[in-house]
C-alpha cells in the first residue's frame, strides 16, 4: 500500500495532462494509473505512431472490447471504441486538433460552468500546444507539448482538390486555420502530429523528463475496481493486475480521468448518483445525485464512400489520409449556424480496397439529443449500458438529412467522377470494421475486391451494390425522404465524442454532477477531470478539449496549493 496526494485514474487524454501539471510540483507525490499497456519513450508501438489510425482503431489491442453502446433506441449494441493504453483516445484516435467555436465555452459560462468562457479556456488552447502553422499572435501557442500542424492546399493530393472545388461551388470559402476563423467554410484540418507520426498525451505529457520525477509513479495494466469511499469521504482506490492481485493506493484525493463512460460508472459503483437507481443495484447511497450518467452527448454521424479513378488515389506509403474538412449549416428550423461538420479521407482504409473509396463523414454539431450511462451491475467487470440516443431530438435527424443532400450536391459538383452511381452510402458497421483488421487473410480478400472494383463501370456498380450498399442508391434516398431517414435512423452512429455524463455546473442545478473545477459535489477527496465534465458537447472533436480543460483545472489546483501554502494536497470539498 502507498500513499499519493493525488492519485490519477486513466492514463488518458485528461489523465497525462494532470501527472505531468501535477508532479511539477516537487512536494506533491502523485500516481497515474492505466488499466491499458504503457507506451513509454522510445516503446511506441509503431500502429500507434501511424498517422493512419485505422489500423489501430480497427483492433481489440488497445480498446475496451466489452464496452459497447446502443445508437438509438431498439437498435443492436455495437462496441464504442475508447481507448484502452496510456494516452487513452489519443493513442488512437485521427489526431483531429479542432478547438470547437467561441459560443461553445460561451455557453458553457451562461450555464452554470462559471470561468469557463471563451475568453478563459483560450490561454489553456494556447498553452497545450505548439502550432507548426501558426507559431505567433493572440490565438495560438508555440511551446506546448502537443504539436499541431496542417497539411496545405499545395500539398494536398488531387482528392483533396477536388472535394475543396465541391464545396467551393456551393458557395462556402477556404478559411486557413479553423481554430481562429469561425465562419463557415472549408479548411486545412488541424492535427496533433509530427513528422507524419501520432503525438498522444502520452507522448506529448510522459515523456523522459517527466518519467524521471521522483515524485510521479505511473502504474500500467492495473485495473481500477473501486473507489474506497469512508461515507463521504474518499481515501484511494483499489485495482487489481492481470495475476488478480488487489493493490489498495491510499490518496488525500482521487481524480477520475477515466472517460464520458468509465468515469460516471466509477461513481455510481462508489454510490454517487440518483438513489433510486442505485437502492435498484443494492448499492448504499452516499450521495444522491441524479445527473450522474446523464446528460450523454456524442456527434451523430453518417459514412459515404466515393469510387476513386486511379487519378484519385493516394500511395498507400502517404500516410496522413484526412486533410480537409468543413464547417456548414443547415438550415433547418430552430437550429443554430454552423451546426454540421463535414471530413473527408482520401481512402477509407489500409487495403487495396479502401484505397479505391474516397471517404466522407458527416456530422451534427451541438446535438440535441441527450443518451445515459447506466450500471447494470456493481460488479466493476461488466460494462455499463451505454444508450446514445442519437436522434432522439428530431431536429438532429432533419439536419442530418439536411448535410447528406449538401454532401451530394459537393460530391455532384466535385469533378470525382460522372456516374453518380459511383458515389454511395457506407457505415462503419462491425461487418466493415471486421475487414479492416490487419491480417493477411484481409489483405488478399481485399486486394480481390479492389481488382474487381477496377473493372468495367457496369461490373463495378453491381459489385457495390451486392456488397457495400445492399441495393441503396442515394439517388433513390434523396427522391425520397422517407426513405432518407429511415436510412439515417439505421445507419447512425456517435464519433466516439461522448461527453457530459458528470457535468460541471451549479450545485443548485439538477443535473450538475462537479463544481467548475471538477469537485464532485457533496463528496470530499474526489474530482473529475475529463469530457465527461462538458456542460454541452462543443462543435469539436474532443481531445483537444479535454487536454485544455486538464490544462485549465491542473493549473487551478497548483495554483490553490501555493496560495495556500501547503505542504500536502488537502483534499477539497464541493457541497450540494
Amino acid at each position: 500500500m502507498e500513499r499519493f496526494d493525488y492519485v490519477i485514474v486513466g492514463g488518458g487524454s485528461a489523465g497525462c495532462v494532470l501527472a505531468h501539471r501535477l508532479s511539477a510540483v516537487p512536494s506533491l507525490r502523485v500516481a497515474l494509473i492505466e488499466a491499458g499497456v504503457d507506451t513509454p519513450p522510445g516503446a511506441v508501438p509503431g500502429e500507434i505512431l501511424d498517422s493512419y489510425p485505422m489500423p489501430v482503431f480497427c483492433g481489440d489491442r488497445y480498446i475496451w472490447p466489452d464496452l459497447k453502446a446502443q445508437a438509438t433506441r431498439g437498435a443492436a449494441t455495437r462496441v464504442y471504441e475508447q481507448g484502452k493504453v496510456m494516452g487513452g483516445g489519443s493513442s488512437i484516435n485521427v489526431q483531429s486538433a479542432n478547438r470547437g467555436l467561441p459560443r461553445d465555452y460561451d455557453d458553457w459560462a451562461a450555464n452554470g460552468a462559471t470561468g469557463w468562457a471563451w475568453r478563459d479556456v483560450l490561454p489553456y488552447f494556447r498553452k497545450l500546444e505548439r502550432d507548426v502553422n501558426f507559431p505567433g499572435g493572440d490565438m495560438h501557442g508555440h511551446d506546448g507539448p502537443v504539436p499541431i500542424r496542417r497539411i496545405m492546399p499545395e500539398d494536398w493530393p488531387p482528392f483533396c482538390h477536388a472535394f475543396a472545388n465541391g464545396l467551393r461551388a456551393q458557395g462556402l470559402v477556404m478559411l486557413r486555420d479553423q481554430n481562429a476563423e469561425f465562419d463557415d467554410g472549408f479548411f486545412p484540418g488541424a492535427f496533433s502530429n509530427l513528422d507524419d507520426k501520432r503525438v498522444s498525451t502520452a507522448v506529448a505529457y510522459l515523456d523522459d523528463a517527466t518519467r524521471k520525477r521522483g515524485n510521479l509513479r505511473i502504474f500500467a495494466e492495473l485495473h481500477v475496481e473501486r473507489i474506497v469511499m469512508d461515507g463521504t469521504v474518499a481515501r484511494g482506490v483499489i485495482a487489481m493486475a492481470h495475476n488478480g492481485e488487489r493493490v489498495q493506493f491510499d490518496a488525500n484525493e482521487v481524480i477520475l480521468c477515466a472517460g464520458a463512460l468509465q468515469s460516471p460508472a466509477m461513481l455510481l459503483r462508489a454510490g454517487i448518483g440518483s438513489r433510486e437507481d442505485l437502492d435498484a443495484l443494492v448499492i448504499k447511497c452516499r450521495v444522491d445525485l441524479p445527473g450522474v450518467g446523464r446528460n450523454l452527448q456524442d456527434h451523430p454521424s453518417l459514412t459515404f464512400c466515393h469510387f476513386l479513378a486511379p487519378g484519385f488515389r493516394m500511395p498507400l506509403s502517404r500516410r496522413r489520409a484526412s486533410m480537409v474538412a468543413a464547417r456548414l449549416t443547415s438550415g433547418v428550423d430552430g437550429s443554430e449556424a454552423s451546426d454540421l461538420y463535414l471530413s473527408s479521407a482520401t481512402r477509407a482504409a489500409w487495403h487495396a480496397l479502401g484505397n479505391r473509396l474516397g471517404l466522407f463523414f458527416l456530422w451534427c454539431n451541438r446535438p440535441y439529443s441527450r443518451g445515459r450511462v447506466q450500471l447494470v451491475s456493481p460488479d466493476a467487470s461488466i460494462a455499463p449500458r451505454v444508450e446514445l440516443n442519437l436522434l432522439e431530438d428530431a431536429r438532429d435527424l432533419e439536419r442530418l438529412a439536411a448535410g447528406v443532400r449538401m454532401l451530394a450536391r459537393v460530391v455532384d459538383a466535385s469533378g470525382l467522377g460522372h456516374d453518380a452511381r459511383d458515389f454511395f452510402p457506407a457505415a462503419f458497421s462491425p461487418r466493415v470494421k471486421a475487414l479492416s483488421r490487419v491480417g493477411r487473410g484481409n489483405a488478399m480478400l481485399t486486394s480481390i475486391l479492389g481488382t474487381l472494383l477496377d473493372t468495367p463501370a457496369p461490373l463495378r456498380r453491381a459489385l457495390i451494390e451486392r456488397f457495400f450498399t445492399r441495393g441503396k442508391r442515394m439517388s433513390a434516398l434523396l427522391a425520397d425522404e422517407h426513405a432518407l431517414a429511415d436510412f439515417i435512423r439505421a445507419n447512425v452512429f456517435g464519433v466516439w465524442h461522448a461527453s457530459g455524463t458528470c457535468r460541471m455546473g451549479d450545485a443548485n442545478q439538477p443535473d450538475s454532477v462537479t463544481d467548475t473545477q471538477g469537485r464532485v459535489h457533496g463528496a470530499q477527496g474526489l474530482r473529475v477531470v475529463d469530457a465527461s465534465l462538458m456542460p454541452r458537447l462543443p462543435s469539436a472533436n474532443t481531445n483537444i478539449p479535454t487536454i485544455m480543460i486538464a490544462e485549465k483545472i491542473a493549473d487551478a489546483m497548483v495554483k490553490h496549493r501555493h496560495a495556500t501554502g501547503a505542504t500536502h494536497a488537502a483534499p477539497l470539498v464541493s457541497t450540494p
